[in-house]
């Protein structure tokens, strides 16, 4: 089995990187292969080309799908399952993720199919796993109404019926790091028996 992870925040000194870190390290432990996506690190562009708005905006399957966005296809591919990593920054993720989204999830590809078309379908992904910090504790992100508008557009709409199974942890109360940071990791080292669960089953 293979893992993808989408990850996606600018600097290595944040809380987020250390996640990252520990999740690889989980991963390795457990003999999973993985791959990362770092979108900071890969310069991923995330803005849509008007020629792509003109593919996407109008279903024009005719025009080429760009190279940097087949070569995250095939990553997606080879994977069983895709965790996505990032900080919560105004209720959402990154605008890098969210151009991520923009342009890989192309028309033709996740969504709007053609039987005719030559283009790939995406497959079903046996499991996705969204992983996201907060400085904000949980309780108070779920009484505001945050954590539940967030997982309802990850895990409903981004990850959809995209993914088999499927499921959101929000790392809260960063701002207070050594208070929450045993309880994080303990939920990191637990993630490889859940890939295992999941994608060999």
């Amino acid at each position: 089995m293979k893992v993808l992870i989408i990850y996606s925040h600018p600097s290595p000194d944040s809380y987020t990187f250390e996640i990252l870190q520990r999740l690889k390290s989980a991963l390795s432990k457990e003999q999973i292969e993985f791959e990362v996506s770092d979108l900071y690190a890969m310069n991923f562009q995330t803005d849509m080309s008007e020629e792509e708005y003109q593919r996407e905006g109008f279903a024009n399957l005719k025009l080429a799908i760009p190279d940097d966005v087949l070569a995250e296809h095939r990553k997606m591919e080879a994977a069983d399952c895709i965790i996505f990593i990032y900080p919560v920054w105004w209720s959402d993720c990154p605008a890098k993720l969210k151009g991520w989204f923009d342009r890989v999830y192309s028309v033709g590809y996740a969504y709007g199919y053609e039987a005719s078309s030559e283009i790939t379908k995406m497959k079903p992904i046996q499991y996705g796993l969204v992983i996201c910090t907060a400085g904000h504790p949980n309780e108070f992100l779920k009484e505001i109404g945050i954590a539940e508008s967030m997982r309802n557009v990850m895990i409903d709409d981004r990850l959809g019926k995209r993914f088999k199974n499927k499921e959101m942890l929000i790392l809260g109360g960063t701002l207070d790091k050594e208070k929450v940071r045993p309880i994080h990791h303990h939920m990191i080292d637990s993630i490889g028996s859940k890939i295992k669960e999941y994608c060999t089953s």
